[in-house]
């Protein structure tokens, strides 16, 4: 089997196939939303009526799906690729999901002779789209090295983790820290808005101290502070990261009260009905509405 699979075409994988196809791979797709498909279609991918179809075509399937409850059913479900594969078979998946879903999805293809990678993506959409994402790998050297022609493809920075489990582990470390970053910039820019003070010249302070950030000097200007909220990483999304990192840290015992902060004001954003589909950087909209402050605006 030659054909590479590609299952979930959402804000990130929508453009990580894309980049796929024009690079000459030999791609077949599937969404459960099949208004997703046509693009990739249009750019010489097959499409596939199932999951099923993907597995048994495909002697590697990538897998990019919202939570641990959709990776499952991809995965293991009925007529899933576990059961519609064959051995020989790789499976990466570069969802952000529970370490423990990774590691039971990991143990049943092993047993059933397959191959599994866990590389979630670092960085934005923008990336995805330009093929500059960076991917943390969870693998061992001889199926990294099967995956690879498929990340270079995608992204320009590969960083091998560890073994089988390690890619999703750093990358709730990763989410975790950009989620408590976010929080912070948003309770800042609040507490600039509650004094008055000038957004453009607050903003040179504070990327002209320690206190600088790649959200705040790089994402945000182009996203919340420019008014564009449409959802590049859903609040929603943040909101299941942070929670899976603090359920993680919980198993093992290790509070994160920092942590449990974030996820409470992501809970909050989220219940209202106005931001769990913004961009995530729509955090300091709803830090400022707590506040009877106007949102942060460069323009």
């Amino acid at each position: 089997m030659t054909k590479t699979g590609f299952i979930g075409l959402g804000a990130m994988g929508q453009p990580m196939a894309a980049n796929l196809v024009r690079k000459g791979h030999d791609l077949i797709v599937y969404d459960i939303a099949q208004d997703r498909t046509p693009p990739l279609r249009d750019l010489g991918a097959a499409v596939a009526g199932s999951v099923a179809e993907v597995a048994e075509r495909a002697g590697v399937v990538v897998t990019m799906v919202p939570d641990s409850p959709e990776v499952e059913a991809v995965v293991l479900g009925p007529g899933g690729i576990l059961e519609s594969g064959a051995a020989g078979q790789l499976v990466m998946d570069m969802s952000t999901i529970a370490p423990e879903t990774t590691d039971r999805i990991a143990a049943a293809l092993a047993e059933a002779g397959r191959a599994f990678v866990d590389a979630p993506v670092g960085r934005l959409v923008t990336n995805a789209e330009a093929g500059t994402s960076l991917f943390m790998v969870g693998a061992t050297k001889a199926d990294l090295e099967r995956v690879r022609p498929l990340l270079d493809a995608m992204g320009d920075t590969i960083l091998h983790c560890g073994g089988p489990g390690a890619g999703i582990r750093s990358k709730l470390v990763n989410n975790f820290l950009i989620m408590g970053i976010n929080q912070m910039n948003a309770e800042a820019l609040a507490l600039a808005q509650g004094f008055g003070l000038d957004l453009e010249t607050t903003l040179k302070v504070l990327g002209g101290t320690t206190a600088a950030n790649g959200q705040l000097s790089i994402n945000w200007p182009n996203k919340v502070l420019n008014g564009d909220l449409a959802p590049g990483f859903r609040i929603a999304l943040a909101h299941k990261d942070v929670s899976l990192a603090v359920e993680a840290a919980r198993s093992f015992g290790l509070p994160l009260y920092a942590g449990a902060v974030v996820r409470e004001s992501l809970a909050m954003a989220k219940a209202t009905g106005d931001y769990a589909d913004k961009d995530f950087s729509g955090i300091a909209d709803a830090v400022c509405r707590l506040g009877n402050l106007p949102p942060p605006r460069l323009t």
